[in-house]
């Protein structure tokens, strides 16, 4: 079996509660607490979750945006934190990031053309004369024309301004792209514009994606494989149809039960929510207090990720999956493309 190109380890990213004048620590929010997962090369893994989750903590921590708490990143076979500064910062040009915001993450100083071309900067990717040639093509590639290179990001769209980071990202033509909720700032109108778009670029260039999002229909239509997230902790994870098909822990049914079918008959799932902080200070399954089939034996400690009966691709969080009702598939047909 080959390597994945990025393999995630044990992964924990702790936040400090402070509180008094000396702003002592009074507790901590695990917002990732031990995720592991790999990604392997050309492929699309699908990071999906309820707002709070740790998917953007997850992500952010992978590109060493945030320093994780504990655990390993090896990309490439390469261990990240083993790596001199020097040595990670040409690294970085083989994985970049797509952000959320496509109105926050854009310079509003600077124009287009410096946006895109600052990475082929501060990399030395190719010669300085050559440079603004590379800018024109990755605006093009991007579905805009070479001639705005010259405008600010004022004047463009949500869509076209998220266009630009995507051309941002590709610059230093990287192998590993972690996408942060790219769509979930546009309209609905444009958000499978730019999916497709991530689609064709894949299919071109031959990348691999991260992609972070809460809408499950994008997530099925773009993702070979989908992992969900829980509180800090991945709770299932496998290839997509296995997952929104046959779906082996009880959140990840509420989720797909919670999409509206559009039929005002059918009800809509719902699930008591809990406070962040509590939850994440708290022992046992992550779930347990919102899950349906809870037992003792829940609280007793978040159980690990574990192969479902008849494959090994397929992973779940439960200790009681086994046991639980053939899921009826109800809303299930709201999340196809």
């Amino acid at each position: 079996m080959t390597r994945p190109l990025l393999e995630v380890k044990d992964l924990k990213v702790h936040f400090p509660i402070r509180r008094g004048l000396w702003r002592r620590t009074a507790g901590v929010v695990r917002a990732v607490d031990g995720v592991s997962f790999g990604i392997d090369e050309g492929e699309t893994l699908g990071l999906v979750g309820e707002s709070g989750s740790g998917k953007s903590t997850t992500g952010r921590a992978v590109l060493g945006l945030i320093p994780p708490t504990s655990g390993e990143v090896w990309f490439d076979g390469q261990r990240l934190q083993d790596l001199p500064p020097e040595a990670l910062r040409r690294e970085r040009r083989h994985f970049q990031m797509i952000f959320q915001d496509p109105f926050a993450s854009l310079n509003p100083r600077s124009t287009v053309a410096d946006i895109i071309r600052e990475p082929l900067d501060v990399h030395g990717v190719g010669p300085a004369s050559e440079r603004a040639g590379r800018v024109r093509e990755l605006l093009d590639s991007v579905g805009l024309s070479p001639d705005l290179g010259t405008r600010y990001p004022h004047e463009f769209s949500g869509g076209q301004r998220q266009r630009i980071g995507i051309a941002r990202a590709l610059a230093t033509s990287p192998r590993l792209i972690v996408a942060d909720e790219p769509i979930s700032a546009l309209d609905v109108s444009i958000q499978a514009q730019v999916v497709n778009l991530m689609m064709d670029l894949k299919r071109d260039l031959g990348l691999t994606y991260l992609f972070i999002a809460h809408d499950l229909a994008m997530v099925r239509h773009i993702s070979d494989r989908v992992a969900v997230m829980l509180s800090g902790h991945v709770v299932e994870v496998g290839p997509r149809e296995q997952v929104f098909g046959a779906p082996a822990h009880p959140y990840t049914r509420m989720l797909l039960e919670s999409v509206p079918s559009g039929d005002p008959a059918v009800p809509v799932a719902h699930s008591p929510a809990q406070p962040a902080v509590e939850k994440r200070t708290e022992g046992g399954c992550v779930f347990r207090d919102r899950c349906p089939f809870v037992e003792a034996r829940c609280g007793t400690g978040m159980p690990g990720l574990a192969a479902v009966e008849g494959t090994n691709l397929h992973r779940v969080a439960c200790y009681r999956t086994p046991e639980l009702p053939v899921w009826s598939g109800a809303h299930s047909t709201s999340t196809s493309s």
